[in-house]
Parts: C-alpha cells; structure tokens; sequence
C-alpha cells in the first residue's frame, strides 16, 4: 500500500470540503434546520469536527487504497475512481439516506452531504490513481 498516496488523497478531500461546505455553507445550514450556534454548541468544540472528518477520511482513503488493487487488479486513475463511485453508490450515499430519512433531514442536505461523498471518492481515486 501507498501510505503517501492515501495521506495525500486524505488531505486533497479535506481540501475539497473546505471548499464545498464553504460554497454551499448558507444551503447546508439552512438544510439542517439548525442554527450556526447550534450546530458549533452540538459539535464539541470548533475543532472537534475536522478532527474526526480527518480520521474519517484518512479510513475511506485506506480502504479504497486496499479494495481498489483486489477487485480491478491495478491501480490507475481510472480503476480509483470506478471502486470509489461504487463504494460510493453502494455503501456510503445509501447508508447516509437510510439514516437521514429516520432522522427526518432535509432532501437538500442528503444531496449536499451525498455530492461531497461522491466527490471525496473522486478526488482521493485520482489522487490514489496518480500515485499508483
């Protein structure tokens, strides 16, 4: 496994969320149905949420650094990004909407937290497939 290539497609999705959630920061909110105050009162402190978003992703990158060589048998951009989508579709959007539809969330916020999903698979397959 490429250790540099999984932390390196871990800090390109952060990246990508910082500009995602900072581009649709008035929709995600307004989405939620909360409060800025509130969701920073729920969130254990500023930095708690991009500390856990950053483990989070540094998972995902492992696991489609390891499942990308055992289903496709290489790794290029283009295998990265196929296993991506379908984790993506398969396990990650899924689960989100299961759970958002018992949590009563909004449609607008399944479609703004899917869309990221989607584009962290993207994003950490090329920069996985770049790297090999």
């Amino acid at each position: 496994m490429n250790w540099l290539a999984v932390l390196l497609a871990m800090i390109a999705s952060m990246a990508l969320g910082a500009a995602w959630y900072m581009i649709l920061s008035k929709q995600w909110i307004a989405a939620t149905g909360k409060t800025t105050e509130e969701i920073m009162a729920g969130s254990g402190g500023q930095a708690t949420p991009f500390i856990w978003g950053a483990a989070m992703q540094l998972v995902m990158a492992y696991f489609l650094a390891l499942l990308t060589p055992a289903i496709m048998g290489d790794v290029t951009i283009a295998s990265t990004v196929t296993v991506g989508i379908h984790v993506w579709a398969g396990f990650m959007v899924t689960s989100m909407i299961l759970n958002h539809r018992y949590q009563g969330a909004s449609w607008s916020l399944a479609v703004i937290d899917g869309g990221y999903l989607l584009g962290v698979m993207i994003v950490q397959g090329v920069v996985m497939g770049l790297l090999g």
